[in-house]
């Protein structure tokens, strides 16, 4: 299986309900999600999927987060759902995996909220 990993960055404040500790309080991250996707068959050319695709699918989904208070947006305003590093590494899975063409699948995200720690969702 051939496997492709592009990385985009965004900034965006939360904050998580019903923690005990400073994260309770808000505060923002720059964030960098890394999304793989694979596949088994080339196309024509001997790609997966063209870099510029895969990056423009993740991008659009970025953009929606971008400069935003991540409570305020759905899924993470219902309750018992926090936009924690996990919560949006699955968040964002799920949004590119109902965007890829059938032949690929999203292999992993990962949400990394600073330098030193992230938090990734695969399928099983």
């Amino acid at each position: 299986m051939y496997q492709l990993t592009v990385i985009k960055r965004f900034s965006a404040a939360h904050r998580l309900v019903n923690y005990q500790g400073q994260c309770a309080r808000l505060h923002g991250h720059t964030w960098t999600v890394e999304v793989s996707v694979g596949g088994r068959e080339l196309d024509s050319c001997g790609m997966l999927i063209d870099f510029r695709n895969l990056k423009e699918l993740v991008g659009k989904i970025v953009e929606e987060l971008d400069h935003s208070y991540l409570n305020d947006l759905n899924p993470f305003n219902r309750q018992n759902f926090n936009p924690t590093a996990e919560n949006l590494a699955r968040y964002i899975f799920y949004k590119l995996k109902s965007q890829l063409p059938s032949n690929l699948t999203v292999n992993e995200v990962r949400i990394w909220e600073s330098p030193d720690v992230c938090a990734s969702y695969r399928e099983d």
